[in-house]
């Protein structure tokens, strides 16, 4: 995490995939320097260019958002969802069989992956910098338009950022993402 809880679009660094099927970039793990192993949770992007299957996570819960792009649509065991910038976060087992057949062209997504028993929301919207949850362990907000300095796609850790920036990020479009358990 960074000192100051804000991880930068332009920091970003897009590595294979688990199944080498396509490109993620890490945003945040914890524990620090976790690997695809031993993640408590992680946080990332990934850039879908193909149709194809997912990576496998055992015992690890997934929410998937798309950012932009096209859109695809994603079964899930017997399950089909089509998924696009307009659609709301998609909850998933990570250790069912997934697969993504694009609707056109690559698009861009955002993944929180929690393994149990930690639970992820991730809400699209207006932020609310005072919500809270009791067993709350993590809230990040991933920004969805320019806001104080900081761009589209960054991510600020609201507990780690300095309050007077957090509080120039309510009601800024954001996926808010609350990591609990």
């Amino acid at each position: 995490m960074t000192a100051t809880g804000i991880f930068r679009r332009s920091d970003r660094v897009f590595r294979p995939w688990k199944n080498g099927g396509g490109e993620t970039a890490e945003i945040a793990v914890s524990p620090l320097g976790a690997d695809f192993e031993n993640f408590d949770w992680r946080i990332s992007t990934a850039v879908v260019a193909a149709s194809g299957p997912f990576s496998a996570f055992s015992g690890v819960d997934r929410v998937l958002t798309v950012l932009e792009g096209g859109a695809m649509v994603l079964s899930v065991g017997e399950e089909k969802r089509r998924l696009d910038a307009a659609c709301e976060p998609f909850s998933f087992p990570g250790d069912v069989s997934a697969a993504a057949l694009l609707e056109g062209e690559r698009l861009l997504d955002f993944n929180v992956m929690v393994r149990r028993p930690l639970r992820a929301d991730v809400l699209r919207g207006p932020l609310d910098p005072s919500r809270r949850r009791v067993d709350e362990h993590v809230r990040l907000a991933l920004l969805l338009e320019d806001r104080a300095g900081l761009a589209r796609f960054d991510l600020v850790n609201l507990a780690a950022a300095p309050p007077s920036l957090v509080a120039t990020f309510a009601g800024a479009q954001v996926l808010d993402v609350c990591i609990s358990g």
